[in-house]
């Protein structure tokens, strides 16, 4: 099981998570989310991470060439796309040798149909709750809807995901599901994370590293 935590902004917080070893760190290049990154986060923090966390940039909408820069001054190792991108885009990152995880918002099981193309270039979907803001919401989908998931790419699973949680996901048997991705349910305020909260939670995991 993967773990992935999302909307890291503070160089102190990030020091004291990346103590925890997520697989994933995630800094949010999206000008419309109080978790934005780019204005407050000095790019040394983010180089300067040990090399076993995949650090990763999530961006909406954006043009590519605005991704490839910043990527480029926070030596991000992979894109998360979380907003209508179309299938070329994360391709084109892909052989550009970053990991590339694309967002989708399950309503319904049609939702699933939306992910053929996307299937060959991307390293991860990342499943969320459907929201105007792109994620954050501090709510769940209903999981049950990937019961009918037929891909053969990995996923995770995010909104929504908090505390209480760890037996619910200990107790998943989804066989393509890589990891969980974790942001507002465990945040003193947005960007800010309860890191001793979420070593908690690890240990529940059975993923303290």
């Amino acid at each position: 099981m993967l773990i992935k935590v999302c909307g890291m902004k503070d160089a102190a917080n990030i020091a004291l998570l990346s103590e925890l070893k997520p697989d994933f760190m995630g800094f949010i290049f999206y000008k419309k989310s109080p978790r934005y990154a780019f204005n407050s986060l000095s790019p040394l923090v983010v180089k300067n991470l040990p090399k076993s966390i995949i650090k990763t940039g999530v961006f909406v909408n954006a043009p590519e060439q605005e991704i490839l820069d910043i990527a480029s001054t926070y030596q991000l190792d992979a894109i998360q796309l979380h907003g209508q991108e179309p299938a070329s885009m994360a391709g084109s990152l892909k052989t550009r040798g970053f990991k590339v995880l694309k967002a989708f918002h399950l309503r319904n099981t049609g939702d699933l149909n939306n992910l053929i193309n996307y299937e060959d270039v991307c390293d991860y979907f990342l499943f969320d709750t459907p929201s105007t803001s792109h994620g954050g919401t501090g709510k769940k989908f209903n999981w049950q809807l990937l019961e009918n998931y037929q891909g053969t790419t990995p996923y995770f699973i995010s909104g929504g995901i908090g505390p209480e949680d760890a037996q619910t996901i200990k107790n998943l048997s989804m066989s393509m599901l890589a990891g969980i991705d974790i942001n507002s349910r465990f945040e003193n305020k947005p960007g800010l994370k309860n890191v001793d909260t979420i070593k908690d939670f690890l240990k529940k995991l059975n993923l303290t590293k």
